[in-house]
């Protein structure tokens, strides 16, 4: 049986694999929410196809997206990610990730966990959109920009409102299945 699906993800099985599992469904978990802010830093400028080909690479070459080890990464190690092809080997998109893991247990200590931080800008749950085209679907809104305007205050790098929209999305924070899509329903 052929399933409707959002037209962005195309044939391509992982693509359609990560649509049917991942995308939009509701992350809670620090690990997972970290793990996909740093793979929405890499794709900025680039699209996530790329990145997510690139994710089990990603993940041997980040310590399995540990922040807490990423946050003492020492220049050697930050010269080996500079030299591991492997990845996208971006001088600024590596020392935001290792920045940002600081940063990110910053917010930890404050807030208890990330996810209670970035859930916060939501009430703690999805919204709902009910956009019948992709085209409705916008790249960046108002909430995106104050998250990543609060992130940058925080010292945060490489996430722009864009970056930000796109972790909403995928991490759940938004539905924007589109109404006809079979995950619609169910995230």
């Amino acid at each position: 049986m052929n399933k409707n699906r959002c037209a962005w993800c195309g044939e391509d099985p992982l693509y359609v694999k990560y649509h049917d599992e991942e995308w939009g469904v509701p992350v809670y978990d620090d690990d997972k929410l970290f793990e996909f802010l740093i793979l929405e830093t890499f794709q900025a400028g680039l699209s996530w196809i790329t990145v997510l080909r690139k994710r089990e690479n990603f993940r041997r070459a980040f310590d399995n997206f540990n922040y807490k080890k990423i946050a003492q990464y020492s220049n050697e190690k930050f010269e080996e990610l500079l030299q591991d092809a492997s990845i996208i080997r971006n001088k600024l998109k590596i020392k935001a990730t290792i920045s940002n893991a600081i940063s990110f247990m910053e917010i930890q200590k404050e807030f208890g966990s990330f996810s209670n931080y970035i859930w916060e800008f939501t009430n703690g749950k999805p919204i709902i959109n009910n956009w019948k085209t992709l085209d409705e679907i916008p790249a960046k809104t108002t909430l995106s920009d104050t998250i990543s305007n609060d992130l940058k205050k925080r010292g945060f790098k490489f996430v722009g409102s864009t970056v930000m929209y796109a972790h909403m999305q995928a991490t759940g924070m938004v539905n924007d299945h589109v109404v006809d899509c079979f995950r619609y329903e169910k995230v």
